[in-house]
């Protein structure tokens, strides 16, 4: 007897595949769709195919599904994400942040996607190649919580998906650790798939060149950026840089000759200048966050005690939250972080369980 029809979203790599392997042994009728997100070559950089969007990925999708049994389809969502993960990332640029373009696809596009297609083929759920876990709470909320294998968990970039999606999402991977899932690979007869690189470049940016793209899809950006003020802290110019949309918070390398190691500490966008600090300056005891999505309670009440995380490899903060008149969040840490940059997600954890995230603003 099937334990229900599900979609599975299937790049083509050793993970999704596994998941669909999996979820079809198991006795679920599995749907395999592989979602062309983004046009390589026309991205005007090298031609060179990586990651998810390449033809090799889409023909080892299929190839897995046809041999196993069930079917599989291709689905073109380039306009859904064009317009918007695509747009959002040069938006964030322009306007002094540095965007997260995963979180933002995860939250707006791919999930909805996947939905929206599982109603129209009579799923009951999707599944990914995620790792991290879903529970339900006992108020009936679903939540995320994170996976087994620490170097792999991923729940810090689906900290926006909503109730929906969560109550129909599969997550098969958020209990076994990577090496675990290449020895299932071997198993299921794909020694080659067990072996196979893992991609960690923005499908869209040919050579994780982010620069070269802004360039390329900003007409004449360089002309009008060019030329702007480094300065410190107290306003003392340093010298000229190449444009603001060209730094990110932290940066070490090409900036100016100081005599001492320095960072971009602070961008501001409306007078084209790059503030440059001491190591010790890019620590912030507070985080301002809006955009929030919460997860295992439908609000929290000021004053909780969680950990934050504000980057993906980030091992956490502890701090306390603080609900704003604006619908905001301020967060203030015990210990200062380090390196906060707007634009980012900061994801509030209770042990291991996701309460909910949002995005990091300049104040």
């Amino acid at each position: 007897m099937s334990k229900g029809k599900v979609l599975v979203a299937m790049s083509g790599g050793i993970d999704s595949t596994v998941v669909a392997l999996m979820l079809h042994n198991e006795g679920y009728e599995v749907i395999g769709i592989t979602m062309k997100t983004w046009d390589y070559a026309a991205s005007g950089g090298s031609t060179k195919e990586t990651g998810c969007c390449n033809v090799d990925s889409f023909n080892d999708a299929r190839k897995a599904a046809v041999e196993n049994g069930f079917p599989h389809f291709i689905l073109d969502i380039r306009d859904e994400f064009g317009d918007f993960v695509i747009e959002n990332f040069v938006e964030e640029y322009l306007a002094g942040r540095t965007p997260n373009p995963c979180v933002m696809c995860n939250t707006h596009i791919k999930w909805r996607a996947l939905l929206k297609r599982a109603d129209a083929m009579g799923c009951d759920f999707i599944a990914t190649g995620h790792y991290a876990n879903i529970h339900r709470h006992t108020n009936g909320r679903y939540y995320l919580t994170k996976g087994l294998d620490e170097l792999k968990d991923q729940s810090y970039v689906l900290w926006g998906l909503e109730q929906d999606l969560l109550s129909r999402t599969l997550l098969p991977l958020g209990n076994y650790r990577k090496t675990e899932i290449r020895k299932m690979a071997e198993g299921y007869g794909y020694p080659e798939l067990a072996k196979k690189s893992e991609s960690y470049e923005i499908c869209f940016v040919p050579d994780n060149d982010y620069r070269g793209f802004l360039k390329r899809k900003v007409t004449g950006l360089e002309e009008k950026v060019d030329g702007g003020l480094f300065v410190d802290k107290t306003g003392k110019i340093l010298g000229r840089h190449k444009g603001y949309p060209f730094y990110t918070i932290g940066q070490r390398k090409g900036l100016v000759a100081v005599g001492r190691p320095i960072y971009v500490t602070e961008i501001i966008p409306e007078t084209n200048t790059v503030v440059l600090g001491d190591e010790e300056d890019l620590n912030k005891n507070e985080v301002f966050i809006a955009g929030i999505n919460w997860q295992k309670y439908e609000r929290v009440a000021d004053g909780t005690e969680l950990l934050t995380k504000i980057r993906y490899k980030d091992s956490g903060t502890l701090g306390r939250l603080y609900n704003q008149p604006d619908g905001n969040i301020r967060f203030e840490f015990y210990e200062d972080a380090k390196g906060i940059a707007p634009g980012q997600s900061a994801v509030f954890y209770e042990g291991e369980d996701v309460v909910g995230g949002g995005i990091i603003q300049r104040k």
